[in-house]
């Protein structure tokens, strides 16, 4: 049985409202600005945030976020909210105009897994903090003769 398809945010009738549509991205999940990672024990830390289940990282104009993948409390299962008369002043805040409702966007930089920002660390900075650098050096100029 095929899925039937999600209606475009510019397919919706005068009286319709996009929540009767939602899919409640928004509601999946939290996102939280972090310090950037400058050296090997800071992305330590974030290698220790990722082995946590459901967090992943993303960087956006050069600002790091941790991001939790967890399902707000009172999201019911028609994907509104509980709480509606009550919810806080960040979803107050959070109208439709501006919602990822049909959003495909994609992050500039992702990571999923502690494996990949332990690559990633060590691609910037040597496996051995100690060391600082583990790359080959950078070849001198020719010499001509």
């Amino acid at each position: 049985m095929n899925k039937p398809r999600q209606i475009l945010r510019k397919e919706l009738g005068p009286d319709e409202s996009l929540c009767d549509h939602c899919t409640a991205k928004c509601c999946q999940y939290f996102a939280l600005p972090i310090e950037a990672p400058l050296n090997f024990d800071d992305f330590e830390h974030l290698r220790w945030f990722m082995m946590h289940d459901r967090a992943s990282l993303f960087v956006e104009d050069d600002v790091w976020f941790l991001l939790v993948h967890t399902q707000c409390k009172h999201l019911q299962t028609d994907n509104r909210c509980g709480i509606y008369e009550t919810r806080p002043r960040i979803c107050r805040d959070y109208t439709t105009d501006e919602c990822e409702y049909d959003d495909s966007y994609t992050y500039e930089t992702y990571f999923e897994t502690s494996e990949q920002i332990q690559e990633y660390s060590h691609a910037r900075f040597s496996c051995d903090p100690w060391h600082p650098n583990f790359r080959t050096p950078k070849p001198g100029l020719p010499i001509l003769y």
